[in-house]
């Protein structure tokens, strides 16, 4: 072998020290890179998501089976979370701490942040409230709360201090205070309690003082209905919450209220795609009446107080009281039209709005599949993506994703055709 110049080796040397301060740069870079973004999710409050529409909410439930005893696992979990995140959403609000799926979605938020220096999600953690007897063969007790109430709250203390860069909002109860849920709903003084009891906690330093305590309720337990809501303890509540986060589902109303709904006599001679789109824009206007109802009242109690949406949602399919013997209020045609409809408004005033929901979730009408509580979801169990999202595939948001080994596609087939065959207009009023 010949011997190198002195030119060669000195060459080598400088080659050498070259690529190992670039590795180093790099490291460096890497490592600050982890740094800031473990900073800047530290600063990251409530006050800074709600409201804007850089940070896109839904709520999120990843189970896949017709109950709820299968756990989704924290890689199932990941895979949900990356396909959500390639739809900008950054807020997902869960509704069950004592359920092993909350620890898992934390988890997997955790890891993914380790993985990936610009993967951002937080949290609107929900703690379970109802009435004693609540589920049960026996009476519900209105009257009196869940003994169970205290084990949520604990729960959801424990994880808000375990993941104070994740969670930022709890939500004491979920349509725990309207009447018609009479199977567990309690009344106002109970969710005042527990509210009053974690602002306590954040005032001891025990929880950290920029979470956001709310309670999530339908509209008409915020004062946006009749007169007999509107009640001391009711007022007292709104004062105690950071913001109020009310619900509004025209969907559903589409048949306990349908005259906003049904098609009017001026409206006759319209095709059926031209009643199809001036129904959704009423429904619209009808979740913009119920917020701004409540807006009302909050303001007149509480001036400074935000109001967001806590949830809102349509689904795609019914073969109930929603479906083609009922309203005919469901299909994708219509479920696209108001999530984009609800997104434009709700960006545009600076709300935030929870969609109902991320995923079906056979569990929900577990006796009936067709049931239109199974059917809420943006995406399909298997992970097809339904007409609201049909851009996010053309576009290849989803390239490299996939739900249980499935590559994310177009319901249908993207056959737009055979979607549109499945649409019907509302009856006539």
């Amino acid at each position: 072998m010949k011997n190198r110049s002195p030119f060669n080796i000195k060459s080598t040397i400088k080659s050498i020290a070259f690529v190992v301060v670039i590795l180093i740069v790099f490291s460096f870079k890497t490592e600050v890179k982890k740094v800031n973004h473990a900073s800047n999710a530290k600063k990251v409050t409530a006050k800074d998501i709600l409201g804007n529409p850089n940070y896109l909410a839904i709520s999120y439930g990843g189970y896949r089976k017709n109950t709820r005893d299968i756990q989704p696992t924290i890689e199932e979990i990941k895979e949900d979370l990356k396909i959500l995140a390639a739809c900008k959403i950054k807020v997902i609000r869960t509704y069950n701490v004592h359920l092993a799926e909350v620890s898992n979605v934390l988890k997997a938020i955790s890891a993914l942040e380790k993985e990936d220096a610009n993967f951002e999600m937080y949290v609107m953690l929900g703690a379970w409230i109802d009435c004693e007897n609540a589920w049960t063969n026996l009476a519900p007790n209105h009257d009196v709360e869940s003994k169970r109430n205290v084990v949520e709250i604990e729960e959801a203390v424990r994880l808000a201090n375990q993941y104070p860069e994740i969670i930022k909002i709890i939500a004491v109860g979920n349509e725990a205070m309207v009447k018609w849920a009479t199977n567990y709903y309690g009344h106002p003084d109970v969710i005042l309690k527990w509210v009053n009891h974690l602002q306590q906690l954040k005032k001891n330093n025990k929880l950290s003082k920029d979470l956001w305590i709310t309670s999530s309720d339908d509209f008409a337990s915020w004062g946006g209905a009749d007169d007999s809501y509107k009640t001391k303890d009711l007022e007292a509540l709104i004062n105690a919450v950071d913001y109020v986060s009310m619900h509004t589902y025209p969907y559903h109303n589409s048949h306990y209220n349908p005259n906003f709904w049904k098609t009017p006599q001026k409206e006759a001679g319209f095709t059926d795609i031209e009643k199809v789109n001036a129904a959704m824009q009423r429904a619209l206007d009808f979740a913009k009446l119920q917020y701004n109802t409540v807006k009302k009242y909050v303001k007149s109690v509480n001036p400074n107080k935000p109001i967001h949406i806590g949830e809102t949602g349509w689904a795609s399919s019914s073969d109930g009281i929603y479906g083609n013997d009922g309203s005919k209020a469901s299909d994708e045609y219509k479920q696209a039209l108001f999530y984009k409809a609800m997104r434009a408004w709700t960006n545009e005033e600076g709300i935030s709005c929870f969609f109902f929901e991320a995923f079906d979730e056979p569990w929900k009408d577990s006796k009936n599949p067709l049931g239109s509580e199974n059917h809420f979801g943006l995406f399909t169990v298997e992970g097809k993506a339904k007409y609201a999202l049909w851009e996010n595939v053309d576009n290849n948001a989803f390239k490299t994703l996939q739900r249980d080994g499935n590559e994310i596609t177009k319901t249908f087939s993207g056959n737009k055709e055979a979607m549109l065959k499945m649409v019907q207009s509302p009856p006539s009023n």
